[in-house]
């Protein structure tokens, strides 16, 4: 119910503003809704959504997985922590359109070249976060383990993992939200499809009302995945804490 009041308001409010500064700078929105409609009609709406949903899929597991691996080793041997310290500095200080252009140039305009430069810039985002999981692991835990004689695999699955589990939700949240904004813009610099191309073309065309609809049906996507996956997801992962509180 709160939800659905917060959206009626949102309209309300753009329908104002809309009235207040006009129709050409801020279209109402049933221009807006018409157009999101139009595009679904023809398959453009599907087809670009579709393949930006592709490559934030694509870039976000090669993140999770490369940070969390990575994260969990420097929270575990100081001298790696040590070492990559730096670069995960110079990562999180470098500004995303720097990576998105380097790695075109580097690469050309091809897919890998902007799943790569998307990963990369969410990549230091997860090992900040899973390393700070590792360092605030119970090592009582792991001198029970090792009492009871437990092989590494299973004290790592039943021990390790349900204790980094809340900090593995917590880079994936965040770094899932720092991927779609990234990934719109990798598209509008470099890609022939993708919502991020579509608002490019529209901003060339001064096309407002294309440019909103494609935003915000993009948004809807965005808000449907935190709320059905992401947060259940994070949910799940804390609940053993709570169990144990």
């Amino acid at each position: 119910m709160a939800r659905l009041l917060s959206l009626l308001i949102f309209l309300c409010t753009w329908w104002i503003a809309s009235l207040a500064i006009g129709p050409q700078m801020l279209p109402p929105p049933p221009a807006v809704i018409g157009a999101i409609i139009e595009e679904a009609r023809s398959g453009a709406l599907l087809f670009h959504l579709s393949a930006t949903l592709a490559r934030v899929a694509l870039a976000f597991t090669l993140a999770m997985t490369l940070g969390t691996a990575i994260g969990y080793f420097m929270g575990r041997v100081r001298t790696a922590d040590r070492l990559g310290d730096p670069w995960l500095i110079l990562l999180l200080n470098l500004p995303a359109l720097v990576v998105i252009i380097l790695a075109y140039i580097w690469a050309g305009l091809t897919e890998v070249a902007a799943i790569a430069a998307i990963a990369i810039n969410k990549l230091p985002n997860a090992v900040v976060t899973v390393r700070e999981g590792t360092r605030a692991l119970d090592h009582r835990l792991d001198e029970m383990a090792t009492v009871f004689a437990m092989p590494r695999g299973r004290t790592f699955r039943h021990v390790v993992i349900p204790q980094l589990a809340p900090y593995i939700a917590a880079a994936a949240r965040s770094g899932l939200s720092l991927v779609w904004k990234i990934v719109l813009v990798a598209e509008l610099l470099g890609r022939p499809n993708g919502v991020g191309f579509e608002i490019g073309t529209a901003f060339q065309l001064f096309d407002i009302t294309h440019i909103l609809a494609y935003a915000l049906a993009f948004a809807a996507v965005v808000m449907m995945i935190e709320t059905f996956l992401v947060q259940p997801f994070e949910r799940r992962a804390s609940r053993w804490r709570q169990r144990a509180a």
